[in-house]
């Protein structure tokens, strides 16, 4: 079976596509870091790859808020291209500054008629970067954390993490929350800091689209893929390696 191509979306600041990249190829993936520019240019074709990674950084530097600018780009200038590629069913991923792109252009949660959401300043007023823990829900859709039953620990990185939004009983209860935070021994945080890092309503780290193909989280789980990153290493360790997030993303990809 050939790899699933993967393309990875780089925009002027982003930082985190290498270390994505990375997690693709050990899923057994074949990715491919691609700058938004040529797809604006047509020098590639969304259409051509069988997923879309979003990945971290400062696109743009942030300059007018999180994501905000990369947003426009998708909501303006790739939307049709986009749309497309979610209504296929294809996988499309977006971590920490890729939530915030897709969130706010409009494609998570998607067309579901649950209103809007954001994510903004942290509750604490800083940047936060801390190891978190992160629960899957069962119930979920998603197909990035579809068969996961153990928690996953990976880092946080980020300033404006904390999601908030009227509708959240409503993502709940559609169960569009694929992952929340949680404490080390897998309770729920219970909007406890710092195992809820930011203040997210409902303890919400991800979110995915009610065809579940489509999910944007905050922390990053392409900075835990091998056992010896965790801080504690070789001591502990514990909990899932992001790693399966995109071992999910791959093989589903592969039925594109």
């Amino acid at each position: 079976m050939l790899k699933p191509r993967i393309l990875i979306l780089h925009a002027s600041g982003t930082n985190r596509d290498r270390e994505t990249a990375w997690a693709c190829e050990l899923a057994g993936g074949n990715p491919e870091i691609v700058h938004v520019h040529q797809l604006r240019r047509g020098e590639r074709r969304l259409a051509d790859y069988q997923m879309l990674i979003i990945p971290g950084g400062f696109s743009y530097g942030d300059a007018l808020g999180a994501g905000k600018v990369l947003s426009l780009d998708l909501r303006h200038y790739l939307r049709e291209e986009l749309a497309g590629f979610i209504a296929a069913g294809k996988p499309v991923l977006g971590i920490c500054n890729g939530f915030q792109a897709l969130l706010k252009s409009g494609f998570l949660p998607g067309d579901a008629g649950l209103g809007p959401a954001t994510l903004t300043f942290n509750a604490s007023g800083h940047f936060e970067c801390r190891w978190v823990t992160l629960l899957p829900d069962p119930r979920s859709p998603c197909v990035f954390t579809r068969g996961m039953e153990e928690p996953i620990v990976c880092p946080v990185a980020h300033g404006e993490g904390r999601f908030i939004s009227d509708r959240v009983p409503a993502l709940e209860e559609h169960a569009l929350v694929a992952l929340r935070y949680a404490h080390e021994d897998g309770t729920p945080a219970c909007g406890q800091y710092p195992a809820n890092p930011n203040g997210s309503e409902g303890d919400i780290a991800g979110i995915c689209n009610p065809a579940g193909n489509v999910l944007g989280l905050m922390p990053h789980p392409e900075d835990y893929i091998v056992r010896y990153q965790h801080p504690r290493w070789p001591h502990d360790g514990r909990g899932g390696l992001g790693l399966q997030i995109f071992i999910n993303g791959v093989r589903y990809a592969a039925e594109m």
